[in-house]
């Protein structure tokens, strides 16, 4: 241990002639205490938000998606995708068709965005586990199913307890239009509801799915899809991605899941940053009592200071001293908080003390910690304590020597 650190310790937990100087070294650190908490516990609720927010998009976006960069569609063929199963990390493709529908149920209608997928979706996404009524239902043999959003359900009156009529399906006929007779301008098909899933609220009152021959029928395109979604190895993502983008050109767009909803997540980020950056300045408030403590001690040392100075002790190690001290004092306060932050985010995974209610898709508040965050404001903390020490050490340690 070195003598600045053994005296600077010493000073901490001494007792003063002047009680003062204790009571502001002890607010300052409970004072940085409960502000390290509460960063903790918000960035953590924070953090739990977006893990939910992603697992909601993660039930329905795949790993990577492959789309045209020019137009809404484009061929494929079995060399073609057989080309793309053979990089190393693909684990399974699946073609889909999307469109804007008019949905009709007898006197009830909506304008859905209808995916046609095939028999690989519900394997490299989680839709199945969506389902709130029926079932997933697309790869079944017999009658065209459809998979409703929740919202399109209530829009079209849609009550899977209940006898279920057939669905009216309305797209425009491609390459043709007829004056005469409005009819022959869409194409039509009939769907018997499946099962209704639950998303969210964008996704529910947006989307509704069925098979993609049924797609390519309601659509008149019968070799052409709107993307390729893939799943990939784990750890994988980023290496395929690259090696899709280098085979495929700049005739298609390959993205992640996360840059499906980029404008969503960065939007997540944001709000992270500006909390951060807010409560930061309320640490630094916290922290800059420091100055007070140092400068209340170090006039109080005085003599100590002189003596240590004559007995050969040089600024240096008398400045050491004292900024040992604030980092002692930013660093208890520090660690304390920490392990505040860390036992209220425990008791909030544990017992769900803050609850939303039973109409929310978590009843609870979510709690996700990350050891980053614990880093990131421990050094923060720190980083304060030392400009918060700078001025009074450097100032009052060389009137009093000079004096």
């Amino acid at each position: 241990m070195s003598v600045s650190f053994y005296i600077a310790k010493r000073y901490l937990v001494s007792k003063k002639s002047n009680n003062a100087i204790n009571i502001i070294s002890w607010i300052s650190i409970i004072a940085i205490a409960v502000t390290t908490g509460a960063l903790i516990v918000i960035l953590s609720a924070m953090n739990g938000l977006t893990s939910i927010v992603g697992n909601l998009y993660n039930t329905f976006e795949p790993d990577l998606r492959v789309t045209a960069s020019k137009g809404k569609y484009f061929e494929t063929s079995d060399v073609f995708l057989n080309e793309i199963k053979a990089i190393k990390g693909v684990k399974i493709i699946s073609q889909s068709l999307s469109d804007k529908v008019l949905v009709k149920n007898i006197d009830k209608q909506a304008l859905v965005s209808i995916k046609g997928v095939d028999y690989n979706f519900n394997k490299i996404t989680k839709i199945d586990s969506a389902v709130l009524e029926g079932s997933y239902g697309l790869n079944e043999a017999g009658p065209r199913k459809i998979l409703l959003g929740r919202g399109v359900a209530n829009q079209l009156s849609i009550n899977m307890n209940a006898y279920v009529n057939e669905l009216s399906l309305f797209s425009p006929v491609k390459g043709k239009m007829s004056n005469l007779n409005p009819d022959d301008n869409l194409n039509q098909v009939y769907c018997t509801p499946s099962g209704i899933f639950s998303l969210n609220d964008e996704l529910d009152y947006q989307y509704a799915f069925v098979n993609i021959k049924t797609a390519r029928e309601l659509f008149d395109l019968p070799n052409k899809v709107s993307a390729l979604e893939l799943a990939c190895e784990e750890g994988e993502t980023d290496h395929v991605q690259k090696l899709l983008k280098e085979k495929l050109g700049d005739a298609f767009v390959v993205k992640n899941r996360y840059e499906l909803n980029d404008v969503l997540f960065k939007a997540l980020e944001t709000e992270k940053l500006a909390t951060f950056i807010i409560l930061a300045f309320i640490l630094v408030i916290a922290t800059f009592n420091i100055i007070g403590a140092l400068t209340m001690l170090i006039i109080e040392k005085r003599k100590d200071i002189k003596t240590l100075y004559s007995l050969g002790a040089d600024l240096s190690l008398i400045r050491g001293i004292f900024m040992r001290e604030a980092f002692l004092i930013s660093g208890i306060g520090a660690l304390i908080g920490l392990l505040l932050g860390l036992f209220i985010c425990w008791l909030q995974m544990q017992f769900h003390l803050v609850k939303f209610g039973s109409e929310f898709i978590i009843p609870y508040y979510p709690i996700q910690m990350q050891l980053k965050d614990f880093i990131w404001i421990f050094g923060l903390i720190m980083l304060i304590g030392f400009f918060a020490a700078l001025y009074p050490v450097r100032v009052f340690t060389k009137t009093d020597l000079v004096h």
